[in-house]
C-alpha cells in the first residue's frame, strides 16, 4: 500500500470511528462541537469558533445561539472590542459536555475491550503518538 492509499483508508476508517462513537451523542455534533472548543481553547468569540471549526460565520451563530438560549454557554462583553462578546461554558454546559465525553468514551472503551486482545490494545496505544503527531503535523501551515 502506498502513502497515499494509506491516507485514504486511514481517514475513512477514522471518519467511520468517529461517526459511530457520536452515535451515542444526546445533543446535535454541532453544539457539542462548539461546547469542546470554549471548553478546551475558551474563552472564544463566535467568529473565533467559526474559523476552528472551518464553517461560516453564519453556522457558528446559530449554534451559539441554540447553546445560548440553552443555557450552556454565557456571553459576556469583549475587554478590548466592545462589538465582539466571549463566550464561556455555563456549569451546565460543562456539566453536559462531560456526559457526552464520558458517554463517547464509555462506547469506545467498551469495544476496545471487547474487540481487542491485549496486544492490540497495546499496539493501539503506541499508535496515539504517531496520529498525534502527523495532526501536529497537518496543523503546521
Amino acid at each position: 500500500m502506498d502513502d497515499n492509499q494509506l491516507a485514504e483508508e486511514l481517514r475513512l476508517v477514522i471518519g467511520r470511528l468517529v461517526r459511530t462513537v457520536r452515535a451515542v451523542d444526546t445533543m446535535p455534533s454541532g453544539e457539542a462541537t462548539v461546547l469542546g472548543y470554549v471548553d478546551r481553547d475558551g474563552p472564544l468569540t463566535t467568529a473565533d469558533v467559526a474559523h476552528q471549526w472551518g464553517v461560516s460565520h453564519q453556522s457558528a451563530a446559530r449554534a451559539v445561539k441554540d447553546l445560548l438560549g440553552q443555557g450552556l454557554l454565557h456571553a459576556e462583553a469583549h475587554p478590548s472590542d466592545g462589538r465582539k462578546l466571549l463566550l464561556r461554558l455555563t456549569p451546565e454546559g460543562s456539566d453536559r459536555l462531560a456526559e457526552e465525553r464520558r458517554r463517547r468514551a464509555d462506547r469506545l472503551g467498551t469495544a476496545i475491550t471487547k474487540a481487542l486482545a491485549p496486544d492490540e490494545r497495546e499496539a493501539l496505544a503506541k499508535a496515539l503518538s504517531l496520529l498525534s503527531r502527523l495532526d501536529a503535523h497537518l496543523k503546521v501551515k
